[in-house]
């Protein structure tokens, strides 16, 4: 846990800005400036990379990947900065769920893959880092997208534990609960074998 020094108002105010700044669609807004359509009638209908990458443009998966996984850590920077550790951990909970929920879109956001590696590329560099890797040897061996998000996911507390203090550790766990609840289908399609490989449709 952080050492909550900011006030509740404080707190409050960098949620906001945290959820408004991860609720941006990026997936969506690339899609449509590099004119590939509306992600919602492609794929799987979601507004992450993965998808954006089933259009067939792997320029515009790239770019919503980097853009996805930098809102998150500048909201996590900015909050820091400006407030401490305590505003930061409450701006990157409510960046990630800004893009799993945006109000602009009702609510019906992405699983927040991206999102949650730039949270941890900010939080803590070596936990991102650590991240990252899981998620691209977990991909790698089963060339599952999902896979190797729900990997990443699963070891974060511990290499929380390992490479930290502790502080984020909740946050870490809270994290992880939010990604598997949002690829709740897709563990049923893992499941049944049915989940589609990366760059398929």
């Amino acid at each position: 846990m952080p050492v909550f020094d900011s006030t509740t108002t404080q707190l409050i105010i960098w949620a906001a800005i945290g959820y408004l700044m991860g609720s941006v669609p990026y997936g969506m807004i690339v899609a449509r400036v590099m004119g590939l359509g509306n992600l919602r009638q492609i794929g799987s209908g979601n507004i992450g990379a993965t998808n954006v990458l089933r259009t067939g443009s792997k320029a515009a998966a790239a770019l919503t990947l980097l853009f996805d996984a930098g809102k998150g850590a500048v909201a996590v920077l900015l909050a820091r900065a400006l407030a401490g550790d305590d505003a930061a951990q409450v701006a990157a909970l409510a960046a990630f769920v800004g893009h799993c929920y945006p109000v602009w879109l009702s609510f019906k956001g992405g699983k927040g893959v991206a999102t949650f590696l730039g949270l941890w590329l900010a939080l803590d560099w070596r936990v991102g880092v650590a991240c990252c890797l899981t998620w691209l040897v977990a991909a790698a061996i089963w060339r599952i997208s999902s896979l190797g998000a729900l990997a990443a996911a699963a070891l974060s507390t511990t290499w929380v534990m390992i490479l930290t203090d502790g502080s984020t550790f909740l946050l870490g766990v809270v994290l992880t609960l939010l990604v598997y609840w949002r690829h709740r289908e897709n563990l049923a399609r893992i499941k049944a074998g049915t989940e589609p490989k990366i760059g398929k449709s």
